[in-house]
């Protein structure tokens, strides 16, 4: 199954469904590593509405340096549903809507992953935004993006961090603080946060040129 979005870009920020979604996994690659855990909230007109939750079995050892970031322990996957019980929920529950994550690339490319291996040839088509690079623009001035340091930016409390659900809740936290600010800039709908994401890099890159000129 595999998700198109019609129209998608132009739909009003305000009138859209978000997925955000953090996933904990048994290494930082893929193909050779697997999602351990999947978290997600959906936003809906400026609140959260629903949550998908569930411990994955990755069908591998865990390593003992991701239980002691995560908490996750071979002994409590090993009786989880596999992804592929769980794909057909996931993307139910996903739908239409534009996925969000922190660093977005990576969770997407592991949800790719996983998806190929129960759809060959699948991937999740939705538009996605992505915390890191929206947050770059948009608080510039903070020590550094990562998600702990936005949350104590913005005030957002981390429970369970490095856990899926706990992680993926202050994203959403975070993201919908975002939206926001967005909004205060004149965004308005899903190309015009695309732009500005754009625009962010393009910056960047001119900045940096600047410096070693």
């Amino acid at each position: 199954v595999e998700l198109l979005c019609e129209d998608a870009e132009c739909r009003a920020l305000a009138e859209t469904d978000f997925v955000v979604v953090d996933v904990e996994t048994t290494g930082p690659k893929t193909p050779g590593c697997r999602i351990t855990e999947i978290g997600a909230y959906r936003v809906s007109r400026g609140r959260i509405v629903a949550e998908f939750q569930t411990l994955v079995n990755p069908k591998t050892n865990i390593p003992p340096f991701i239980t002691h970031l995560t908490g996750i322990t071979d002994a409590m996957v090993k009786n989880a549903p596999l992804f592929r019980d769980i794909a057909t929920d996931w993307l139910r529950f996903v739908d239409t809507a534009v996925l969000v994550a922190h660093n977005a690339p990576f969770d997407i490319r592991f949800i790719d992953h996983e998806l190929a291996r129960v759809f060959p040839g699948r991937r999740m088509a939705n538009p996605h935004l992505c915390t890191v690079s929206l947050s770059r623009r948009i608080v510039p001035d903070i020590a550094n993006h990562r998600l702990h340091t936005l949350a104590e930016h913005f005030s957002v409390p981390i429970r369970n961090r490095h856990r899926a659900a706990g992680d993926a809740l202050a994203t959403a936290e975070v993201f919908l603080l975002l939206l926001e600010l967005l909004r205060q800039h004149g965004v308005r709908d899903l190309a015009g946060a695309r732009h500005f994401k754009l625009q962010t890099r393009k910056q960047h890159v001119a900045r940096a040129w600047q410096q070693v000129r």
